[in-house]
């Protein structure tokens, strides 16, 4: 995993080196996640954290599309178990529409994880699938904030005893800034 992340943001960065209308940054900030689906099991949303890069390609004035590789620690807390902890590496891939140019922006589309850690009493599978949408802010000299919320579209219950169909469900508030 951690070479399939190195491999991302190389490649990420040398085609914003090149590029023209490349925003290149980086960003991190709180998730509330929980799991649904777990159906007969208490689950609340645990409070962890994200980190990692933003590539953002200028189509229009009004259009561009994100790309980002994002380390995201995940799961619920479990009132009847020992809590679910997952770890991903998030790859968002966001059309991003500007309702206020150059300043505000709603973002949408789909987004592929992979897991890197996962608790011993839960078994998940290694992929997951989610639509991710959400809203962006510029503020000053390239400092930018934003709101987003992520509903898992796959099942990642891999635990053959417990037949659930379980999904992800984030909401990520972030801060970040782009070198240019």
């Amino acid at each position: 995993m951690k070479k399939l992340f190195i491999a991302v943001i190389t490649v990420l960065g040398a085609y914003a080196a090149q590029a023209q209308g490349v925003d290149f940054g980086i960003k991190g900030g709180a998730n509330f996640a929980n799991l649904n689906g777990a159906d007969g099991v208490n689950t609340k949303s645990v409070t962890s954290w994200h980190a990692g890069a933003v590539l953002e390609l200028n189509i229009t004035p009004s259009f561009s599309v994100q790309g980002e590789a994002i380390y995201s620690s995940q799961g619920a807390k479990v009132n009847e178990a020992s809590d679910i902890k997952l770890d991903y590496v998030n790859v968002p891939v966001l059309a991003k529409f500007y309702i206020l140019p150059e300043k505000v922006s709603l973002v949408a589309g789909p987004q592929f994880s992979f897991l890197t850690k996962d608790t011993k009493d839960f078994k998940a599978k290694s992929t997951d699938l989610g639509l991710a949408g959400g809203i962006e802010a510029k503020l000053i000299a390239g400092l930018f904030v934003q709101a987003r919320y992520v509903a898992g579209l796959t099942n990642i219950n891999d635990n053959e005893a417990y037949k659930a169909d379980i999904k992800n469900g984030v909401f990520q508030l972030s801060v970040g800034y782009n070198f240019f």
